[in-house]
């Protein structure tokens, strides 16, 4: 069974600083990580690198996608943000994004070039976060994008899987609409019809059988 464990976010936690004389770019990520919008857009204006990291590689753009600042994010991106500039775990912003489900800032991550592709320390794609938290639009966001509905992931781990085991039905709906296919199998031989039975989740488990789903 999946465990949401394995959905955590890399490295949620953005470094702190306390030190008054900083510099620009230091005070940049200090301003970020206190969502303190006008500060970062003024260490912008005066010259603070955008692109900045902490000591656990976090952008500006990174620290406020993954505290919610959405226009601080915005922001980062409309003054020249690497929108694929991985932490140090390998969080990119668009697995970010999608972690929070924040289907706007995923369309503007996607449009500015962000990859789908690349995965995270634990195995994990901007794909696997989104489905696996139920977030549809975020899904139909990168099924547009290029992203296959029958991709498989680490432990061959399908996004139509990561969404049964949890219970999302209309995630689920999404994915089998476009294609997933309901008889792929895990590296341990499980279907995405096992692991809804396993958690329970009936309507999902329904949803999968009408589909023609195998156990």
């Amino acid at each position: 069974m999946i465990r949401k464990l394995a959905l955590s976010l890399c490295l949620l936690a953005t470094a702190s600083a306390g030190a008054q004389d900083l510099s620009p770019n230091a005070q940049l990520l200090v301003a970020a990580r206190q969502g303190d919008l006008a500060a970062v857009k003024r260490l912008l204006e005066g010259g603070a690198a955008v692109n900045s990291r902490n000591r656990l590689g976090d952008t500006p753009l990174l620290i406020a996608l993954k505290n919610g600042y959405k226009d601080m994010a915005r922001l980062a991106v409309e003054r020249g943000a690497n929108v694929n500039l991985a932490n140090l775990s390998s969080v990119t912003p668009l697995m970010a994004a999608s972690f929070s489900g924040n289907a706007e800032l995923v369309k503007v991550l996607l449009e500015k070039g962000a990859e789908r592709a690349p995965v995270d320390r634990v195995g994990k794609t901007a794909m696997v976060y989104a489905a696996g938290l139920g977030h549809t639009a975020v899904v139909e966001l990168l099924l547009a994008g290029g992203e296959s509905s029958r991709a498989a992931y680490h432990n061959d781990l399908t996004a139509l899987m990561w969404a049964a085991a949890y219970g999302h039905t209309g995630t689920a709906k999404l994915l089998l609409e476009r294609g997933a296919d309901a008889l792929a199998r895990d590296n341990r031989g499980k279907t995405a019809l096992a692991m809804a039975i396993e958690g329970g989740h009936k309507e999902t488990e329904q949803l999968l059988r009408k589909a023609g789903a195998a156990q």
